[in-house]
């Protein structure tokens, strides 16, 4: 199968299928371009395909990471990724680099970050660029997971472009979201959201290194001070938190059994469960939404009014809601008509 083509016929599907469940990367990185396409004939083929692969997906731990700028998340996940190789797992890590708000491309094209840990047979990296998405993840890193999985990756990492207020999607789908933080708190939690800090089920305070070893205790202590005004989002965890230093592999092993710690109870006590059923609810909800916008703007009606209407919002003669309301009429007077 070549690499340059795009599956797309149901033959083709089932040999993705059977590559990707085979372990192939190959056929890995090729089925997840097929899923990040946006062109509609290859939509319906990642439909079939996930289709197909989701009784073999749902087996692994989905830890999803965030962090300030120059934390070193790079570093950290190869560190991580390395110990839980040795450990025994295979390990995927779905980054995404951001995007031109111009150009649509990606800044970083992080091909070359991880070295070590991509050269690993149990390893697979996938950067992806974050396009116009928020929350820090692609449109496509929910499916690009359940790929991993099927491929018998049992520990996924989903790691963000930053931190912020809108880099919380992770969150929703993944079982633990662990922030990363420098040393040094200070400055109101560095300028850190509230929302997002609820959200970390385990906060690293990275960089315990050197002369910072002292300073990273510090604002170890002040987190966990400030994390007692804020309400835990879990009832059967209490959020963690601690330093280590992902350059020298400090904290690196006491990191990965806090995960291992925090779904061991979210199973036991069925949250785990509940949790995912809840982001598979949100999952379906995010499609319809996108899909629904897709259909509006591909309107042939709707785009004849489009560019009026986006003038006229734009040059304050009609109110965006107006301009919104008229948009979403002439879509659904159009289709109730053909239901007619």
């Amino acid at each position: 199968m070549p690499p340059e083509r795009t599956p797309v016929s149901e033959q083709e599907i089932v040999a993705l299928a059977d590559g990707v469940t085979a372990g192939n990367r190959r056929v890995l990185a090729q089925a997840i371009t097929l899923i990040e396409s946006t062109r509609s004939d290859h939509r319906a083929a990642a439909a079939a395909l996930l289709e197909r692969l989701m009784p073999s997906a749902g087996n692994s731990i989905r830890l999803g990471i965030s962090g300030v700028p120059g934390v070193g998340k790079s570093t950290f996940i190869e560190a991580l990724g390395n110990h839980v190789i040795d450990a025994g797992h295979r390990v995927a890590v779905l980054t995404v680099d951001p995007s031109s708000a111009i150009s649509g491309g990606s800044i970083l094209g992080d091909k070359t970050r991880m070295e070590q840990l991509s050269r690993r047979d149990e390893a697979y990296i996938r950067p992806s660029p974050a396009g116009k998405t928020l929350g820090g993840v692609t449109r496509r890193s929910r499916e690009a997971m359940i790929l991993c999985e099927a491929a018998g990756f049992d520990v996924i990492i989903v790691e963000t472009v930053g931190v912020g207020q809108s880099e919380t999607k992770v969150a929703d789908m993944t079982d633990m979201f662990l922030l990363l933080l420098l040393p040094g708190a200070g400055d109101e939690l560095q300028g850190i959201k509230r929302g997002i800090v609820e959200l970390a089920d385990l906060i690293l305070i990275n960089k315990a290194d050197d002369d910072l070893v002292k300073l990273a205790g510090q604002a170890a202590a002040e987190y966990r001070n400030a994390l007692r005004l804020l309400h835990p989002r879990s009832p059967n965890w209490k959020v963690e938190v601690k330093s280590c230093s992902a350059r020298d592999g400090a904290g690196i092993a006491d990191a990965w059994e806090t995960v291992l710690r925090h779904h061991e109870i979210l199973e036991s006590t069925s949250e785990l469960a509940a949790r995912r059923a809840a982001q598979a609810r949100d999952w379906m909800w995010s499609d319809v939404s996108d899909n629904l916008v897709e259909a509006l703007r591909s309107d042939p009606e709707v785009r004849e009014q489009l560019s009026m209407l986006e003038k006229a919002t734009s040059e304050g003669r009609v109110p965006p809601t107006v301009a919104a309301r008229t948009l979403l009429d002439t879509f659904l007077e159009r289709h109730k008509k053909q239901g007619d």
